[in-house]
């Protein structure tokens, strides 16, 4: 081996370990960014003139584990699907109370027959008639309160919905632009791995919105599909369209139109969170809200208004009240009907006849709320019979409820129940998603970068680079030598 050659080895060392070094600094330094790929350099003999002469990086590769990082997105996915959920069943139950709560629905219907019973052994109180009155009208503001929730869940999920589906445009379209420019890099021969953590960070963000599957093409280019069959990325992005609206009031849903569904490149898809395009993500779970979870929430708080409504509107109890009076509580000031069940909760009232704060008469619920005149002043039979009747068991007319009979305050405590359990589930199927997430997020790291590790590398590159520099010092020392002749 002539000197020269000597030399071209040792200075193709040197530049091989400085790449090395860049590489490992690289890691180190992101061993903490989110959506970074571990690099490692891969080294080569280098040829000149069909003749080993030193060594050249032939390229450096990013890390990573397809297989795992696919299932990592759609278990990102799940938990974003089901913390929706949760937060929405906690809107709920706030609104609702807990069951133990004085404030609760439950809590004033307790109040409410108290109140009765009070009145009922001193009818002539008017301190104890006005006490039914405000027990009546404290449970249904809070009737109003719940339903006003629901409608308020409904519109804002249909809010998020909207700004969500502008999200996930600008993600995909991002995508689009990050693959033309990591595909002009790769084509280049330059690394594209810097561009690649970019993008995957950009996929990990839609996969929280909708889960994705990433299919690797040329020069380093990707398309994104939902395990549903949604293509959302190709040769260019999906076209994904949302038109929010401005009120959403209980009778609105999707069917008839008066909701916006979802198109994707022009094609209305489904928005089941459990199946369809778009299932086990965010935008799902937001969609089940407004148009599942929610409207089932009223159709449950309509059906025990109905039920408390109708008791106090039973002519045997009250024999004043003609064809088409409304009782104690009222729809807007009308009787009940059937076929207006829907939203009845959002408009609840005490009859104005019972009401001093809107011109009524105390004695009315004494003495009947169709009476022309106060009646005997001691006489409690009329309030005895409310007392019953609220307490009766009846069989609950809709709402999904089954066919047993309750009284009104069992039914609110199955109502509480029913959401309870629901919430329940929820959390459970969260901290099951979680876990998974966890497991995976943990399995992934594996493959991440490891900075014990990363400084072992940094070791050997430094003695590589002093036995490189060495060779060099060397081979200027027998310069000097000949230069000296």
């Amino acid at each position: 081996m002539s000197i020269t050659n000597a030399l071209s080895n040792a200075l193709s060392g040197l530049n091989a370990t400085t790449r090395a070094a860049g590489v490992v600094s690289s890691n180190v330094a992101n061993a903490m960014t989110e959506g970074y790929g571990r690099r490692e350099i891969e080294l080569g003999t280098r040829q000149v003139g069909g003749q080993a002469s030193g060594v050249s990086v032939v390229s450096v590769h990013r890390m990573t584990d397809p297989v795992v990082m696919g299932e990592r997105r759609i278990s990102d996915g799940l938990v974003a699907l089901e913390s929706t959920r949760v937060d929405y069943h906690d809107t709920i139950s706030r609104a609702l109370g807990q069951a133990d709560d004085s404030g609760s629905i439950t809590g004033l219907i307790v109040d409410l027959e108290a109140s009765i019973i009070e009145a009922s052994n001193h009818p002539e109180s008017d301190a104890h008639l006005y006490e039914v009155s405000n027990s009546a009208s404290a449970l249904a503001d809070k009737i109003n309160r719940a339903a006003d929730t629901i409608s308020s869940v409904r519109q804002n999920a249909d809010r998020d919905i909207s700004n969500t589906v502008d999200r996930l445009q600008s993600a995909l379209s991002k995508v689009v632009t990050m693959n033309v420019e990591i595909q002009e890099n790769v084509s280049s021969g330059y690394d594209a791995s810097g561009l690649i953590d970019q993008r995957q960070t950009i996929i990990d963000e839609i996969s929280r919105i909708i889960p994705v599957k990433e299919v690797e093409r040329e020069n380093g280019m990707v398309s994104l599909y939902s395990p549903g069959g949604a293509i959302l990325v190709s040769s260019k992005a999906a076209t994904v369209d949302f038109t929010p609206i401005g009120k959403i009031t209980p009778d609105m849903s999707v069917d008839p139109g008066i909701l916006s569904g979802l198109t994707i490149n022009g094609q209305p898809v489904s928005t089941r969170a459990d199946k369809g395009p778009i299932a086990g993500g965010q935008l799902a779970g937001l969609f089940e809200i407004r148009d599942t979870l929610a409207p089932e929430a009223q159709t449950k708080l309509d059906a025990f208004t109905r039920d408390l409504m109708t008791r106090f509107e039973d002519p045997s109890m009250d024999p004043t009240l003609a064809a088409g009076m409304a009782g104690l509580f009222t729809d807007n000031d009308a009787p009940f009907d059937p076929a207006e069940e829907l939203g009845l909760s959002n408009r609840i009232s005490v009859n104005t006849a019972v009401d001093p704060r809107n011109g009524g008469e105390l004695w009315h619920l004494r003495d009947g709320l169709g009476a022309t005149s106060e009646g005997d002043a001691g006489d409690a039979s009329l309030l005895q019979a409310m007392l019953a009747n609220l307490q009766s068991g009846i069989a609950t007319a809709s709402g999904g409820f089954s066919a047993i009979e309750r009284s009104s305050s069992s039914l609110s405590s199955d109502l509480f129940s029913f959401f309870e359990t629901a919430s329940l589930a929820s959390e459970s199927d969260l901290s099951f998603a979680s876990a998974q997430q966890a497991t995976l997020k943990s399995i992934e790291l594996e493959n991440g970068v490891d900075t014990d590790q990363e400084l072992q590398k940094l070791l050997v590159i430094e003695r590589s680079y002093a036995a490189n520099a060495k060779v060099i010092e060397t081979v200027e020392a027998l310069f000097d030598q000949l230069m000296r002749i």
